[in-house]
């Protein structure tokens, strides 16, 4: 089995420190660009952010959130106006206790939502306290939803495609690893550059460390993205990955770690994202199949859902 190359003289971590190279065992990037670094000792709401929470969450999760609170609050005002006794509101038509429950969870919608029917009105010096209270939670409360929802919409993120599998492909008359991106949505995307970085353990002297090597590419940079893009990192003699085969990718457990960087037009502003390869993920002696088709009129195709697909050679 070919040995490692020997280390360099500068770590080439791309910033997750020795610590994390040495203790982490499994993936360090996962695919979906999050690092699997954990944070603890902050207090609770810097710790939760509950802004940027809110910010980055699914889209689903984000409603789930907006309707939750909507009905937690309408609960809470209810409780207090039922509280408030009997006659505390007038008006309403419910009977027993569930009917006025009733009555004063819908006059909290009302009211939080500032429609006003008229119907059923608060009276006395508290329930009408508690109303004015909560027509100012409602305002505020809707100010904050949609302040967010328009930063959701708003904030700059790139969603670039990754292939699911990276390649050991012939090039030039020996190798290269590669592995292929597309941009995942209509907008323009310009000045992509990506940074490729490979960490594998090694052993030497009786102790098993982490090393880092970043990987040298055919191009860097594209100025245009209008396609798809094959990075290509030529396996040459000054790289790492010169005498490995694949018994030594497994038994060095290396894992490839990509930043991409670009510009998008539509925000003028700079993106980015991550994603990372394991062995499991690197098929040797394969390359990627052809993605451009054309269209009657003429015109340049990439197949998107082709991505993926990759041939034997």
């Amino acid at each position: 089995m070919a040995s490692a190359p020997p280390p360099t003289a500068q770590p080439r971590d791309l910033g997750l420190g020795s610590r994390v190279a040495q203790s982490t065992t499994g993936r360090m990037l996962n695919q979906d660009g999050a690092f699997n670094v954990a944070r603890r000792g902050l207090p609770f709401w810097e710790f939760i952010s509950p802004f940027h929470a809110m910010i980055t969450m699914s889209w689903g999760a984000y409603y789930a959130v907006v309707v939750a609170a909507y009905i937690a609050a309408n609960l809470l005002f209810a409780t207090l106006y039922f509280l408030c006794g009997p006659d505390a509101l007038h008006g309403g038509e419910g009977a027993g206790l569930h009917g006025r429950f009733a009555d004063a969870f819908f006059f909290s919608v009302q009211t939080l939502a500032t429609i006003g029917y008229g119907r059923i009105t608060p009276y006395g010096m508290l329930p009408n306290l508690i109303a004015t209270a909560e027509a100012l939670v409602g305002l505020l409360g809707v100010s904050l939803a949609t302040g967010i929802l328009f930063a959701r919409f708003s904030r700059p993120t790139a969603r670039i495609l990754f292939s699911r599998q990276a390649v050991i492909a012939p090039y030039q008359g020996g190798q290269a690893l590669m592995f292929r991106i597309v941009n995942g949505r209509n907008n323009e995307l310009t000045q992509v550059e990506a940074t490729v970085a490979i960490a594998y353990w090694d052993t030497r002297d009786g102790r098993r460390t982490r090393r880092f090597e970043q990987l040298a590419l055919e191009r860097q940079q594209v100025m245009l993205f209008p396609l798809h893009w094959v990075v290509v990192h030529p396996i040459t003699e000054s790289s790492p990955l010169w005498d490995w085969d694949e018994s030594t990718a497994h038994t060095l457990d290396p894992e490839i770690l990509i930043v991409l960087t670009a510009h998008d037009e539509t925000f003028a502003q700079t993106v980015t994202a991550r994603s990372s390869y394991k062995p499991s993920e690197l098929v040797w002696s394969a390359r990627f199949s052809d993605m451009f088709e054309t269209a009657p009129n003429g015109q340049v195709v990439t197949n998107v859902s082709k991505l993926h697909d990759i041939e034997r050679v």
